[in-house]
């Protein structure tokens, strides 16, 4: 049994896929590869996602420690940021690989 989180995984790929599994958080993480990105930059590269579906996606992977957000409230508009933190880095590798998966079998 593997713990991550307070949360439970029989092995260690559902552990990951866990963490990354599903079908926006993975998205997120390839857009946040070349760095930082708003709340609206996001949504503006993920046009079908919900905005609903994309804060809880992101707040999720904040608690997970995966991303960091970064609120700027000295003036308005309020500003949000997100990007990976050290450990969330560890993850681009993975996501990079999903991705290139993705172009190999579209380019068949």
């Amino acid at each position: 049994m593997y713990k991550f989180n307070h949360k439970e995984y029989p092995c260690c790929t559902s552990l990951t896929m866990g963490v990354i599994g599903g079908k926006w958080k993975t998205v997120i993480l390839y857009h946040l590869i070349e760095g930082t990105l708003r709340y609206n930059e996001l949504r503006k590269a993920m046009p079908s996602v919900t905005e609903r579906t994309l804060s809880l996606q992101l707040k999720t992977l904040e608690d997970d420690g995966i991303i960091n957000r970064k609120v700027y409230t000295s003036k308005p508009p309020l500003k949000v940021e997100y990007s990976y933190t050290e450990f969330g880095k560890t993850l681009i590798p993975i996501v990079q690989s999903i991705a290139d998966w993705g172009v190999s079998v579209v380019n068949k």
